[in-house]
C-alpha cells in the first residue's frame, strides 16, 4: 500500500520534513529581512523586497509572518536571542554567568558581557525600530515594548544583586539602580563605541562593567 512500510505510516516523517523545510524558509526570510531593514530602513523595505532577497514568493512571506511589523518583531526577537528557539533570554546559556556569579561585582561583569553580546547581534535592529517608531504606529508599540523589556531585564539583575552580600551604593536605591542599568543596557552604546568609534568588544565590555559597578556599587 502506498505510504505504508512494515505496517507503519510514513506520514509523520513527511510532516517532519515539511516542518523542517518551513523552518528553513522562515530563517531565510528573517535573514533577508534583517539585512534589508538594517541597511534600507523599515519604511523603504516591502515584503516583496524581502521575498525577492530570500528567494521566495511574497505570499510565502505573508503566510509565514502576516505583516511587515510582525516580521520586524521576529527579526528583533532572533537578534536578541541568537536563534528562533522559544527560550527566554534569562534561561539562555550565555545569560547563566549572571546567575552563577558569587558576588555583586561579578554579577555586573557578567551582565556587561550579556549587553555586549546583545549589542553585537541586535544594535542594528534596535536602531531600525527606533527610527521607524516615529512614523509607523505599529512599530511605535514595538519600541515601547523594547523599552519596557530592557527595564524588566535591569530589574531582574538588580534583584539578583540584592540576594548577595553587600548593599547598593547609598545614593542609588533599588529604583535608581534599575534606572542606571536600563540606561547602560541600551544597545545604542555598543553601536556608538564599537561600530562607530572602533572600540574592540572587550574594551567595550570592560568599560561597561566599570560604569555599571560605579553606578550601583560605587566601586
Amino acid at each position: 500500500m502506498a505510504g505504508v512500510k512494515d505496517g507503519k505510516s510514513t506520514r509523520p516523517y513527511r510532516s517532519a520534513v515539511r516542518e523542517e523545510s518551513a523552518r528553513r524558509t522562515r530563517q531565510a526570510v528573517v535573514r533577508a529581512a534583517t539585512d534589508l531593514f538594517v541597511t534600507r530602513g523599515y519604511a523603504a523595505t516591502s515584503l516583496a523586497d524581502v521575498a525577492a532577497e530570500a528567494g521566495v514568493a511574497r505570499p510565502t512571506v505573508f503566510a509565514a509572518f502576516g505583516s511587515k511589523a510582525a516580521l520586524l518583531r521576529q527579526v528583533l526577537d532572533e537578534a536578541l536571542a541568537g536563534d528562533d528557539e522559544p527560550v527566554p533570554v534569562a534561561r539562555r546559556p550565555w545569560f547563566q554567568p549572571v546567575w552563577e556569579a558569587s558576588d555583586q561585582g561579578a554579577v555586573l561583569d557578567a551582565y556587561a558581557g550579556v549587553c555586549t553580546l546583545i549589542g553585537h547581534r541586535a544594535a542594528g535592529a534596535f536602531e531600525t525600530v527606533r527610527r521607524a517608531a516615529d512614523e509607523a504606529p505599529e512599530v511605535a508599540e514595538l519600541w515601547e515594548t523594547l523599552l519596557r523589556n530592557r527595564r524588566a531585564g535591569s530589574a531582574m539583575v538588580v534583584d539578583r544583586l540584592l540576594t548577595l552580600d553587600g548593599p547598593l551604593r547609598p545614593d542609588a536605591g533599588t529604583d535608581r539602580a534599575v534606572d542606571a542599568l536600563w540606561f547602560y543596557n541600551d544597545p545604542a552604546h555598543y553601536a556608538a563605541l564599537v561600530q562607530r568609534c572602533g572600540w574592540t568588544e572587550e574594551s567595550f565590555r570592560q568599560w561597561l562593567a566599570v560604569r555599571m559597578r560605579d553606578a550601583l556599587l560605587g566601586a
